[in-house]
């Protein structure tokens, strides 16, 4: 009975989430793309872990997700990375961890062992089908190719393969690297282009009914939406639900569904940020 009642509990659940991933775009797959913050190589690795933090979670939540465009680190790490992930409800989960990440740790990269601060910003989209009401202008583009660095055989750097599309009136700049043939990158760029015009468009939406409500937004860099702090104490904190643990090695490994259920469920921080954090 007990097995019983811990399944029907679990169900229970799912369908009680499901009821929130109710949105226009819920369903559709997603672009996560994650900037590393000021910082040079601490912030690089931090932007690191969170990558690897999000394809833990991406594995063990039956998603698959596919490298789209990476730069890495002059040292460690990354400076940017972006991340195609498929599966019914990406976009839906993912987009709850929309905004700036906030690491305090003892570097390892410090002789004297001091403590620091990193930041690295984490944004999503949802991948628009082809039919999406999103007009672009082909006279509002420039679209340019380049040489794809990086390391390879004797063709590498030699085939312009790599696309860069500017829109002009946004002045959003979607840059691929030539991971794939000329006509898929441009076609994977081009749906990049539409998912952040499209996002443009909802956060001005979003920020005109906080305006009126005044309520105050959460995607802004400087404002993070979660603190993991490493030492002198261990605690992994979301500033908007209030939803937080000690168990840093879990959340780093992937476990993350209290952090998206909290901001699913509409769960408020009532007891206020924690200065330490």
């Amino acid at each position: 009975m007990a097995t019983e009642h811990d399944r029907l509990v679990h169900k229970l659940d799912e369908f009680e989430l499901r009821q929130f991933l109710s949105g226009e775009n819920d369903r559709a797959n997603a672009f996560v793309t994650i900037h590393s913050g000021a910082g040079g190589t601490e912030s690089c690795d931090w932007a690191d872990m969170l990558l690897r933090m999000y394809q833990r979670w991406i594995e063990r939540s039956g998603f698959k997700s596919q490298t789209v465009d990476i730069q890495q680190g002059e040292e460690v790490g990354i400076k940017s990375v972006t991340l195609l992930v498929t599966g019914e409800y990406g976009y839906g989960h993912l987009q709850t961890e929309r905004g700036v990440h906030r690491l305090v740790r003892i570097s390892p990269f410090d002789a004297n062992k001091r403590r620091h601060t990193s930041f690295a910003s984490v944004d999503v989209v949802p991948e628009i089908a082809d039919s999406a009401p999103i007009e672009i202008n082909p006279v509002d583009l420039e679209i340019g190719t380049f040489r794809s660095g990086g390391k390879g055989g004797q063709n590498v750097n030699k085939v312009e393969t790599a696309v860069r599309i500017l829109h002009k009136p946004s002045g959003i700049v979607v840059a691929l690297p030539g991971r794939a043939e000329p006509g898929r990158n441009r076609e994977l760029a081009m749906k990049m282009l539409k998912a952040k015009l499209y996002q443009l468009e909802e956060d001005k939406k979003r920020a005109e009914i906080e305006r009126q409500y005044g309520e105050k937004g959460e995607i802004a860099w400087g404002n993070q939406i979660r603190s993991y702090v490493f030492q002198p104490y261990q605690m992994v904190k979301d500033h908007r639900t209030g939803a937080e643990t000690s168990n840093v090695q879990a959340v780093m490994d992937g476990d993350i569904d209290m952090f998206i259920q909290a901001k699913l469920r509409g769960e408020k921080n009532t007891k206020g940020e924690d200065k330490e954090l």
